[in-house]
Protein backbone atom coordinates (compact mmCIF):
# COMPACT_ATOMS: atom_id res chain seq x y z
CA UNK A 1 0.00 0.00 0.00
CA UNK A 2 1.22 3.61 -0.74
CA UNK A 3 1.31 6.37 1.40
CA UNK A 4 -2.49 7.64 0.71
CA UNK A 5 -3.95 3.96 1.37
CA UNK A 6 -2.39 3.48 4.55
CA UNK A 7 -3.60 7.08 5.66
CA UNK A 8 -7.33 5.96 4.54
CA UNK A 9 -6.84 2.35 6.33
CA UNK A 10 -6.20 4.36 9.29
CA UNK A 11 -9.30 6.82 8.84
CA UNK A 12 -11.23 3.86 7.82
CA UNK A 13 -10.56 1.88 10.86
CA UNK A 14 -11.03 5.88 13.34
CA UNK A 15 -14.05 6.24 11.85
CA UNK A 16 -15.50 2.44 12.75
CA UNK A 17 -14.45 3.06 16.16
CA UNK A 18 -16.02 6.80 16.10
CA UNK A 19 -19.39 5.19 14.80
CA UNK A 20 -19.40 2.86 17.52
CA UNK A 21 -18.30 5.48 20.85
CA UNK A 22 -21.07 8.35 19.14
CA UNK A 23 -23.78 5.86 19.35
CA UNK A 24 -22.59 4.89 22.76
CA UNK A 25 -22.46 8.81 23.75
CA UNK A 26 -25.78 9.61 22.18
CA UNK A 27 -27.30 6.87 24.41
CA UNK A 28 -25.96 8.49 27.72
CA UNK A 29 -27.64 11.68 26.33
CA UNK A 30 -31.28 9.70 26.42
CA UNK A 31 -29.77 9.25 30.40
CA UNK A 32 -28.76 12.99 30.49
CA UNK A 33 -32.66 14.31 28.71
CA UNK A 34 -34.39 12.21 30.87
CA UNK A 35 -32.72 13.27 34.09
CA UNK A 36 -32.83 16.63 33.10
CA UNK A 37 -36.74 16.61 32.62
CA UNK A 38 -37.18 14.81 36.08
CA UNK A 39 -35.29 17.91 37.75
CA UNK A 40 -36.48 20.75 35.91
CA UNK A 41 -32.91 21.13 33.89
CA UNK A 42 -32.57 22.69 31.06
CA UNK A 43 -31.01 21.39 28.24
CA UNK A 44 -28.61 23.31 27.80
CA UNK A 45 -25.73 24.15 30.39
CA UNK A 46 -23.27 26.29 29.43
CA UNK A 47 -20.62 25.80 32.73
CA UNK A 48 -20.64 22.10 32.57
CA UNK A 49 -19.96 22.59 28.57
CA UNK A 50 -16.98 25.16 29.55
CA UNK A 51 -15.69 22.48 31.87
CA UNK A 52 -15.43 19.52 29.43
CA UNK A 53 -14.11 21.57 26.61
CA UNK A 54 -11.10 22.96 29.05
CA UNK A 55 -10.64 19.76 30.84
CA UNK A 56 -10.87 17.47 27.11
CA UNK A 57 -8.63 19.86 25.45
CA UNK A 58 -5.80 19.16 27.34
CA UNK A 59 -5.59 15.54 26.03
CA UNK A 60 -4.34 16.59 22.76
CA UNK A 61 -0.50 17.51 22.53
CA UNK A 62 -0.59 19.57 19.24
CA UNK A 63 -1.80 23.09 19.74
CA UNK A 64 -3.00 23.32 15.62
CA UNK A 65 -5.16 20.24 16.09
CA UNK A 66 -6.22 21.69 20.01
CA UNK A 67 -7.77 24.07 17.82
CA UNK A 68 -10.10 21.62 15.43
CA UNK A 69 -10.34 19.39 18.41
CA UNK A 70 -12.65 21.77 20.67
CA UNK A 71 -14.36 22.72 17.36
CA UNK A 72 -15.51 19.30 17.24
CA UNK A 73 -16.21 19.19 20.59
CA UNK A 74 -18.46 22.14 20.65
CA UNK A 75 -20.15 20.25 17.43
CA UNK A 76 -20.38 17.04 19.18
CA UNK A 77 -22.37 18.85 22.16
CA UNK A 78 -24.74 20.89 19.83
CA UNK A 79 -25.76 17.29 18.39
CA UNK A 80 -26.46 16.20 21.70
CA UNK A 81 -28.46 19.31 23.02
CA UNK A 82 -30.41 18.48 19.40
CA UNK A 83 -30.84 15.21 20.31
CA UNK A 84 -32.28 15.75 24.17
CA UNK A 85 -34.53 18.75 22.81
CA UNK A 86 -36.02 16.02 20.59
CA UNK A 87 -36.51 13.59 23.20
CA UNK A 88 -37.96 16.26 25.52
CA UNK A 89 -40.20 17.68 23.26
CA UNK A 90 -43.46 17.42 25.62
CA UNK A 91 -41.46 19.12 28.19
CA UNK A 92 -44.44 21.17 30.03
CA UNK A 93 -43.29 24.64 31.14
CA UNK A 94 -45.94 26.57 33.62
CA UNK A 95 -45.78 30.00 34.10
CA UNK A 96 -48.24 32.92 35.51
CA UNK A 97 -49.50 35.16 33.25
CA UNK A 98 -50.21 35.30 29.75
CA UNK A 99 -48.28 35.03 26.47
CA UNK A 100 -45.51 37.88 25.97
CA UNK A 101 -45.59 38.32 29.42
CA UNK A 102 -42.00 38.38 30.84
CA UNK A 103 -42.49 35.20 32.67
CA UNK A 104 -43.29 33.62 29.66
CA UNK A 105 -40.17 35.18 28.25
CA UNK A 106 -38.27 33.71 31.61
CA UNK A 107 -39.79 30.62 30.64
CA UNK A 108 -39.13 30.54 27.06
CA UNK A 109 -34.99 31.55 27.52
CA UNK A 110 -34.56 28.79 30.75
CA UNK A 111 -36.51 26.14 28.44
CA UNK A 112 -36.10 26.97 24.70
CA UNK A 113 -37.58 23.52 23.83
CA UNK A 114 -40.69 23.01 26.05
CA UNK A 115 -43.98 23.90 25.81
CA UNK A 116 -45.49 26.75 27.93
CA UNK A 117 -48.56 26.50 29.76
CA UNK A 118 -50.14 29.86 30.99
CA UNK A 119 -51.58 29.71 34.63
CA UNK A 120 -53.86 32.37 36.01
CA UNK A 121 -51.68 33.07 39.24
CA UNK A 122 -48.63 31.27 41.05
CA UNK A 123 -50.29 29.38 43.24
CA UNK A 124 -51.99 27.40 40.07
CA UNK A 125 -48.65 27.14 38.32
CA UNK A 126 -46.47 25.92 41.15
CA UNK A 127 -49.65 23.39 42.12
CA UNK A 128 -49.82 22.55 38.36
CA UNK A 129 -46.03 20.71 38.99
CA UNK A 130 -47.20 19.41 42.15
CA UNK A 131 -49.91 17.01 40.52
CA UNK A 132 -47.47 16.62 37.82
CA UNK A 133 -49.59 18.14 34.74
CA UNK A 134 -46.43 19.99 34.33
CA UNK A 135 -42.86 19.11 34.80
CA UNK A 136 -41.42 22.54 36.09
CA UNK A 137 -42.96 26.36 36.89
CA UNK A 138 -40.99 29.55 36.41
CA UNK A 139 -41.99 32.55 39.03
CA UNK A 140 -40.49 35.69 39.72
CA UNK A 141 -38.97 35.57 43.22
CA UNK A 142 -37.60 38.94 42.79
CA UNK A 143 -37.59 42.85 41.23
CA UNK A 144 -35.16 45.35 42.01
CA UNK A 145 -37.92 47.62 41.71
CA UNK A 146 -40.60 46.28 43.52
CA UNK A 147 -38.95 44.34 45.45
CA UNK A 148 -39.55 40.56 46.92
CA UNK A 149 -41.99 38.69 45.45
CA UNK A 150 -43.85 37.72 48.84
CA UNK A 151 -46.22 34.81 47.48
CA UNK A 152 -43.20 32.81 45.99
CA UNK A 153 -41.06 33.10 48.87
CA UNK A 154 -43.98 31.35 50.69
CA UNK A 155 -44.74 28.48 48.25
CA UNK A 156 -40.86 28.15 48.55
CA UNK A 157 -41.15 27.83 52.37
CA UNK A 158 -44.22 25.58 52.33
CA UNK A 159 -44.24 23.99 48.82
CA UNK A 160 -42.91 20.53 47.75
CA UNK A 161 -40.74 21.48 45.14
CA UNK A 162 -36.95 22.46 44.63
CA UNK A 163 -35.26 25.01 42.99
CA UNK A 164 -33.29 24.37 39.99
CA UNK A 165 -32.55 26.99 37.96
CA UNK A 166 -32.46 31.05 38.45
CA UNK A 167 -32.22 33.17 35.81
CA UNK A 168 -32.17 37.36 35.91
CA UNK A 169 -34.27 39.23 33.47
CA UNK A 170 -33.67 42.60 32.51
CA UNK A 171 -36.64 44.74 31.97
CA UNK A 172 -35.83 46.92 28.54
CA UNK A 173 -38.97 48.72 27.45
CA UNK A 174 -39.73 49.33 24.05
CA UNK A 175 -42.13 51.66 22.01
CA UNK A 176 -44.15 49.26 19.53
CA UNK A 177 -46.53 49.75 17.16
CA UNK A 178 -48.15 47.99 14.43
CA UNK A 179 -46.08 47.24 11.17
CA UNK A 180 -45.28 50.13 9.17
CA UNK A 181 -45.88 52.79 12.59
CA UNK A 182 -43.37 55.08 12.85
CA UNK A 183 -42.67 56.99 15.85
CA UNK A 184 -43.72 60.00 14.84
CA UNK A 185 -47.46 58.42 14.01
CA UNK A 186 -47.96 57.68 17.91
CA UNK A 187 -49.96 60.00 19.65
CA UNK A 188 -51.17 57.42 22.73
CA UNK A 189 -49.26 54.76 24.49
CA UNK A 190 -50.47 52.23 26.39
CA UNK A 191 -48.73 50.09 29.00
CA UNK A 192 -48.98 48.56 32.56
CA UNK A 193 -48.59 51.67 35.12
CA UNK A 194 -45.50 50.35 36.20
CA UNK A 195 -44.02 50.49 33.08
CA UNK A 196 -45.41 53.90 32.25
CA UNK A 197 -44.25 55.00 35.19
CA UNK A 198 -40.39 53.88 34.03
CA UNK A 199 -40.63 55.55 31.24
CA UNK A 200 -42.56 58.49 31.79
CA UNK A 201 -39.12 60.65 30.77
CA UNK A 202 -39.47 59.23 27.20
CA UNK A 203 -43.51 59.75 27.48
CA UNK A 204 -42.78 63.47 28.30
CA UNK A 205 -40.26 64.18 26.08
CA UNK A 206 -42.04 63.17 23.19
CA UNK A 207 -45.49 64.13 24.42
CA UNK A 208 -47.75 61.05 24.30
CA UNK A 209 -50.99 60.66 26.19
CA UNK A 210 -50.82 57.50 28.31
CA UNK A 211 -53.80 54.95 28.83
CA UNK A 212 -52.91 52.27 31.62
CA UNK A 213 -53.67 48.97 31.00
CA UNK A 214 -53.44 45.33 32.76
CA UNK A 215 -49.68 44.12 31.55
CA UNK A 216 -47.64 44.90 28.82
CA UNK A 217 -48.04 41.71 26.69
CA UNK A 218 -52.05 42.70 26.71
CA UNK A 219 -51.36 46.17 25.49
CA UNK A 220 -49.27 45.01 22.62
CA UNK A 221 -52.03 42.71 22.17
CA UNK A 222 -54.60 45.10 22.11
CA UNK A 223 -52.18 47.41 20.04
CA UNK A 224 -52.04 44.54 17.51
CA UNK A 225 -56.18 43.78 17.09
CA UNK A 226 -56.56 47.81 17.07
CA UNK A 227 -53.99 47.86 14.23
CA UNK A 228 -53.91 51.49 14.42
CA UNK A 229 -50.30 53.77 13.85
CA UNK A 230 -51.26 55.82 16.81
CA UNK A 231 -51.68 53.53 18.78
CA UNK A 232 -48.29 52.48 20.27
CA UNK A 233 -47.49 50.30 23.53
CA UNK A 234 -44.53 49.90 25.84
CA UNK A 235 -43.41 46.31 26.52
CA UNK A 236 -40.51 44.33 25.20
CA UNK A 237 -38.64 43.05 22.16
CA UNK A 238 -39.78 39.37 22.73
CA UNK A 239 -43.19 40.62 23.25
CA UNK A 240 -43.12 42.83 20.09
CA UNK A 241 -42.25 39.56 18.06
CA UNK A 242 -44.37 37.47 19.74
CA UNK A 243 -47.42 39.46 18.41
CA UNK A 244 -45.81 40.76 15.07
CA UNK A 245 -45.55 44.39 16.06
CA UNK A 246 -42.38 46.40 15.40
CA UNK A 247 -40.23 47.82 18.03
CA UNK A 248 -40.01 51.85 16.63
CA UNK A 249 -37.38 52.50 19.45
CA UNK A 250 -35.70 50.40 21.63
CA UNK A 251 -34.73 50.83 25.60
CA UNK A 252 -36.73 53.85 26.69
CA UNK A 253 -36.88 53.33 30.75
CA UNK A 254 -35.27 55.81 32.52
CA UNK A 255 -33.24 53.60 34.39
CA UNK A 256 -31.62 50.51 32.98
CA UNK A 257 -31.54 48.91 36.79
CA UNK A 258 -34.75 47.04 36.06
CA UNK A 259 -34.36 43.63 36.68
CA UNK A 260 -36.92 40.55 37.78
CA UNK A 261 -35.28 37.41 39.28
CA UNK A 262 -36.96 34.27 38.11
CA UNK A 263 -36.80 30.64 39.98
CA UNK A 264 -37.71 27.51 38.06
CA UNK A 265 -39.14 25.02 40.42
CA UNK A 266 -39.69 21.09 39.37
CA UNK A 267 -40.48 17.98 40.98
CA UNK A 268 -36.75 16.52 42.46
CA UNK A 269 -34.04 18.53 43.43
CA UNK A 270 -30.83 18.58 42.01
CA UNK A 271 -27.50 18.49 43.74
CA UNK A 272 -23.96 18.31 42.36
CA UNK A 273 -22.85 14.49 42.06
CA UNK A 274 -19.07 16.23 43.01
CA UNK A 275 -18.11 16.35 46.28
CA UNK A 276 -15.82 20.02 45.94
CA UNK A 277 -16.21 23.44 46.09
CA UNK A 278 -17.65 25.32 43.38
CA UNK A 279 -18.17 28.82 43.73
CA UNK A 280 -20.41 28.55 40.37
CA UNK A 281 -23.08 26.54 42.62
CA UNK A 282 -25.86 28.37 44.80
CA UNK A 283 -28.61 26.94 47.29
CA UNK A 284 -30.79 28.16 48.95
CA UNK A 285 -32.45 27.51 52.44
CA UNK A 286 -35.61 28.48 54.46
CA UNK A 287 -35.83 28.12 58.28
CA UNK A 288 -37.48 29.12 61.33
CA UNK A 289 -35.35 29.49 64.62
CA UNK A 290 -36.49 28.99 68.33
CA UNK A 291 -38.19 32.07 69.94
CA UNK A 292 -35.12 32.76 72.21
CA UNK A 293 -32.47 34.98 72.09
CA UNK A 294 -29.09 34.86 69.58
CA UNK A 295 -31.29 31.98 67.76
CA UNK A 296 -31.13 33.61 64.29
CA UNK A 297 -27.46 35.43 65.14
CA UNK A 298 -26.14 31.58 66.35
CA UNK A 299 -27.93 30.01 62.65
CA UNK A 300 -25.71 32.84 60.42
CA UNK A 301 -23.01 32.08 61.94
CA UNK A 302 -22.94 28.19 61.60
CA UNK A 303 -23.09 29.21 58.01
CA UNK A 304 -20.16 31.50 57.99
CA UNK A 305 -18.37 28.96 60.13
CA UNK A 306 -18.54 26.44 57.31
CA UNK A 307 -17.36 29.61 54.48
CA UNK A 308 -20.44 29.80 52.62
CA UNK A 309 -20.98 33.21 51.65
CA UNK A 310 -24.89 34.34 51.88
CA UNK A 311 -25.88 36.30 48.90
CA UNK A 312 -28.86 37.08 51.00
CA UNK A 313 -31.23 37.04 54.01
CA UNK A 314 -34.69 37.77 53.97
CA UNK A 315 -37.51 37.25 56.54
CA UNK A 316 -41.30 36.18 56.50
CA UNK A 317 -44.23 36.89 58.63
CA UNK A 318 -45.67 33.07 59.21
CA UNK A 319 -49.37 33.84 58.11
CA UNK A 320 -50.57 31.03 60.66
CA UNK A 321 -48.42 32.17 63.97
CA UNK A 322 -48.48 35.95 64.75
CA UNK A 323 -45.18 37.20 65.18
CA UNK A 324 -43.46 34.16 64.03
CA UNK A 325 -41.33 34.38 60.88
CA UNK A 326 -39.02 31.86 58.79
CA UNK A 327 -35.85 33.44 57.09
CA UNK A 328 -35.06 32.97 53.49
CA UNK A 329 -31.14 32.46 52.78
CA UNK A 330 -29.10 32.05 49.32
CA UNK A 331 -25.38 31.12 49.38
CA UNK A 332 -23.29 30.47 47.50
CA UNK A 333 -20.99 27.53 46.83
CA UNK A 334 -21.87 23.12 46.34
CA UNK A 335 -23.94 22.06 49.45
CA UNK A 336 -23.50 18.49 48.44
CA UNK A 337 -19.99 18.53 50.27
CA UNK A 338 -18.97 16.80 53.43
CA UNK A 339 -18.72 20.31 54.52
CA UNK A 340 -21.90 21.02 53.53
CA UNK A 341 -23.85 18.06 55.15
CA UNK A 342 -22.09 18.77 58.26
CA UNK A 343 -23.60 22.32 58.09
CA UNK A 344 -26.86 21.05 57.92
CA UNK A 345 -26.62 18.93 60.25
CA UNK A 346 -25.37 21.96 62.76
CA UNK A 347 -28.04 23.64 61.68
CA UNK A 348 -30.79 21.09 62.20
CA UNK A 349 -30.40 20.66 65.91
CA UNK A 350 -30.81 24.98 65.88
CA UNK A 351 -34.16 25.38 63.66
CA UNK A 352 -37.50 24.44 64.44
CA UNK A 353 -37.64 23.76 60.64
CA UNK A 354 -35.00 23.72 58.37
CA UNK A 355 -35.87 23.03 54.26
CA UNK A 356 -32.95 22.99 51.54
CA UNK A 357 -35.10 24.52 48.81
CA UNK A 358 -32.72 23.64 46.09
CA UNK A 359 -29.79 24.30 44.06
CA UNK A 360 -28.48 26.06 40.76
CA UNK A 361 -25.65 27.13 38.96
CA UNK A 362 -24.63 30.77 37.67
Amino acid sequence: MNELEVARSIINEVDSEMARLFEKRMKASELVAKYKREHGLSILDTSREDEIIKKNSTLINDDTIKEYYVEFLKKNMEISRSYQARLNTGMRVAYSGVEGAFAHIAARKMYPEAIYVSYKDFDSAYKAVESGECDACVLPIENSYAGDVANVMDLAFFGNLYVTQALDLEIDHCLIGCPGAAKEDIDTVISHPQALSQCQDYINENGYKEISYQNTALAAKHVKEMNDKSLGAIASRETAEIFGLNVIENKINTSRANTTRFLSFSRAINLSSDDKRKMNEHFILVFTVRNEAGALAKTIDIIGAHRYNMRNLRSRPMKELLWSYYFFVEADGNINTQNGKDMLRELSATCDKLKLVGTYRS
